[in-house]
């Protein structure tokens, strides 16, 4: 027996069970969410408000377009893509994820200066979480 329960929507899966041809109405909403392949990372990143933090008012948020490992150089030893300070453009690569053995560069959606780095390299991501902090320009 599995049972899942986030945001409003309750998921329960039993073995063994009768089986039946109820058809619960939240279960219904739940088969209607597609599964499938990631989008592309230039088109699965997005930028986020800031949220709760006074330091980042004001700041566009770089959340994870994915879950996977963050890498902020294309290879070790090399310069990192995006640093603290740095200036970069729209459309820029700030990033690589890796997810399932596939490198999915992120690329900035806006241009300005890197503010914060909120990852470190070669750390597991979750989709959502914040990356970096960009002062648009």
């Amino acid at each position: 027996e599995f049972e899942l329960e986030e945001e409003g929507v309750k998921l329960r899966i039993k073995k063994g069970g009768a089986v039946g041809s109820h058809v619960d109405p939240a279960a219904a909403v739940v088969a209607a969410v597609p599964v499938g392949p990631a989008l592309p990372a230039a088109a699965s990143a997005s930028v986020a408000a800031p949220e709760g933090d006074a330091a980042f008012d004001g700041l566009a948020i770089v959340p994870a377009p994915m879950v996977g490992t963050f890498y902020r150089q294309p290879e070790p030893g090399a310069e990192p893509f995006a640093a603290k300070g740095q200036h970069v453009q729209k459309g820029q690569t700030i990033c690589i994820i890796e997810a399932m053995k596939l490198m999915n560069e992120i690329e900035s959606e806006l241009s300005g200066e890197i503010v914060e780095v909120f990852v470190e390299d070669g750390q597991s991501v979750q989709f959502g979480d914040k990356l970096f902090a960009i002062r648009e320009s």
